[in-house]
């Protein structure tokens, strides 16, 4: 399904094959979009598609952001290489340890709690394919961010080798899913002990 976010922008999801990864924890490549492949929504993209906008963001000395969920507020790292080949759209780029939610990504990235890529995008030209689905042929796309639910099921991000924090990432990970369900639940506040779960009134 196609989503419209609060930015105006639509979204479509896309799970990365299991040649593509995350190395040193931080690095992240793989492809965003496939050209030809029926989205759950769907729609199909055109090769070509991003072309244009790619051409026009290079002329202006601008990147493609990086973020968490769509949200505009919270990059996390940056697209070192965004290009089109024949397969999709390729990507290529870093998570910022410096930024709290990057760190927060790479650890939930290598426990595989967060597995998805999504491109934020405005459709400038589209047609319809067989059986009545809409060809994308061309999007001017702003952002690709890293996701808990893709909508493309042959594409996801992978986490690659064995890394020697990987315990480690995974106990941070299983701490930050623990500490939304209990946040979900009521609210939490410091006590000596650690953090505990107290309901809201009424």
């Amino acid at each position: 399904m196609m989503e419209t976010g609060v930015s105006g922008l639509e979204h479509k999801f896309c799970r990365l094959g299991e040649e593509i990864g995350v190395t040193d924890g931080t690095v992240i490549e793989g492809y965003a979009s496939l050209f030809g492949d029926r989205d759950q929504g769907g729609d199909v993209v055109a090769e070509g598609a991003y072309a244009r906008s790619l051409a026009a963001l290079e002329a202006a000395g601008r990147r493609v952001k990086m973020l968490w969920q769509h949200d505009p507020a919270q990059p996390i790292g940056v697209w070192d290489e965004v290009r089109e080949d024949a397969r999709g759209l390729y990507v290529k780029g870093r998570l910022l340890p410096e930024v709290a939610r990057g760190r927060e990504a790479a650890a939930l990235l290598q426990a595989g709690a967060i597995d998805g890529l999504s491109i934020g995008y405005r459709t400038v030209k589209a047609g319809k394919a067989d059986a009545g689905r809409r060809l994308l042929q061309e999007l001017e796309l702003w952002e690709v961010s890293l996701v808990t639910f893709p909508m493309l099921p042959g594409a996801r991000v992978g986490a690659k080798g064995d890394s020697p924090g990987a315990e480690v990432l995974a106990e941070v990970a299983d701490a930050l899913v623990e500490a939304r369900r209990m946040l979900a639940a009521g609210r939490m506040e410091e006590r000596p002990g650690g953090p505990s779960l107290k309901r809201r009134a009424g």
